[in-house]
């Protein structure tokens, strides 16, 4: 049994008092001595370097082999939980609403000092008239992912609120299968809208400026719960719950895991609670999405 640090007890005892713990496997999430950790396709699609040395921080800190996986789709990484594939996964709030049944909710991104993140409407830096979504009505638009919030699921739910049918709104629409791809899309033309993450089109505006720079932001979203990292009911017991929740929540004490926490454009991880997604839950039933009770 790994030991745990004293100062992650007071981080112990607050996760139990969220985290229904308790209904967690007694057995061990793999019979290996290892962790298999889901990528969903997001601006980290592309890092490999830093997904690599993050792989290898979790290793040093955790004592455990750590093997990560990235799909195409939101929803192979979704089908591999389902499967009891993944012990653990970065998923969006949209995919871990549909996941509810399968997954614990261990640990949040801070971003910015909060636990937030928004949907951006984009258009080209030239489209200077266009001030709204409802301006780009019989347009061509480009989606992220059928199970992306900010990329899917809120322009459709405010077309909808506009009180317009999101089916047939657009003149065209399609699934680009990652944020950086909207972005591209809409800066080169492709497409004359799109809707993204405001986390990967901020952090792609600090890496790659030449790419946003050609994009302009049209709306803002209210703040949704931030993409979450959630283990898997069936394979995670509750020793190796905690000791992957107190990893990620120490990153932000150590040089180490402050300096990939800088790349990963992140202050941190924090505990929160499950109605941190209530929003989104709302939009989801809404627009008649199924949701996982």
């Amino acid at each position: 049994m790994k030991v745990l640090p004293n100062r992650n007890r007071r981080r112990i005892v607050q996760a139990l008092s969220v985290i229904p713990l308790l209904s967690l496997p007694v057995s061990a999430s793999t019979g290996e001595n290892s962790f298999r950790f889901g990528m969903t396709p997001a601006f980290l699609h592309n890092q490999h370097a830093l997904l690599e040395d993050w792989r290898l921080y979790m290793i040093r800190h955790l004592g455990l082999k750590v093997d990560f996986t990235q799909r195409d789709s939101y929803r192979e990484t979704m089908d591999l939980i389902r499967l009891k594939q993944l012990d653990f996964a970065w998923l969006c709030d949209y995919p871990y609403l549909h996941l509810k049944d399968l997954v614990h909710l261990l640990a949040v991104p801070v971003y910015q000092g909060q636990s937030y993140y928004h949907s951006y409407f984009i258009v080209h830096k030239n489209n200077t008239h266009v001030d709204s979504i409802l301006a780009l009505k019989d347009k061509l638009f480009a989606y992220a992912d059928p199970y992306s919030n900010s990329g899917y699921l809120v322009p459709r739910f405010e077309i909808y609120q506009a009180g317009y049918d999101p089916d047939n709104f657009f003149k065209k629409t399609f699934f680009t299968w990652s944020h950086k791809k909207v972005i591209e899309s809409v800066a080169s033309q492709l497409s004359q809208g799109g809707a993204v993450d405001s986390f990967v089109w901020d952090t792609l505006s600090k890496v790659s400026p030449s790419l946003t720079n050609q994009t302009r932001i049209i709306w803002k979203s209210p703040g949704y719960g931030f993409p979450p990292i959630v283990a898997q009911i069936n394979n995670v017991n509750e020793q190796d719950f905690i000791l992957m929740q107190s990893m990620l929540l120490d990153m932000s004490e150590n040089r180490e895991g402050q300096k990939l926490l800088a790349r990963l454009n992140l202050d941190g991880f924090s505990i929160q609670k499950t109605d941190l997604y209530d929003s989104v839950s709302k939009m989801m039933k809404v627009l008649g999405v199924f949701v996982s009770t």
